[in-house]
């Protein structure tokens, strides 16, 4: 399996998995619990999952803890940005884009829950993926 493929891949099951705690919850809940949620449910599926993992800021060759947590870090590859807002503005994909810049990870998800449907709440943020020099929207 190629790399592509394999971040395709975590990022789908990460996908269904949020449409599945979607589905179940609705929208209207604090982000903590979709986040406990999705949790659960992407171990079921069998995949390793860190939750509010810090992400040190890298200076001069010096890392430094500026405070910055991902809410997920899936596989070791794949960022979970979760929201519940009225509607994603474009800090929240810049913040995204920072995060996948400063770790290294290629592929990032925002989830808004706070949608109707879920599908509408998801964007995914790439940096330096393969065969890709774009953010997909």
């Amino acid at each position: 399996m190629t790399e592509k493929e394999m971040l395709n891949r975590v990022a789908d099951s990460i996908i269904g998995s949020a449409i599945e705690v979607h589905r179940a919850l609705g929208p209207g809940l604090l982000e903590s619990a979709y986040e406990k949620c999705l949790a659960f449910e992407l171990t079921e599926r069998g995949l390793k999952i860190e939750q509010q993992k810090p992400l040190p800021v890298v200076y001069r060759d010096v890392k430094l803890d500026c405070g910055y947590r991902l809410d997920m870090l899936i596989e070791e590859v794949v960022i979970v940005e979760l929201k519940v807002v009225d509607s994603l503005a474009p800090i929240h994909k810049a913040q995204l884009l920072s995060y996948l810049r400063l770790s290294g990870c290629k592929v990032g998800l925002l989830i808004n829950f706070n949608v109707k449907i879920l599908k509408d709440g998801v964007v995914r943020v790439v940096n330096n993926f393969p065969d890709s020099t774009h953010i997909s929207p």
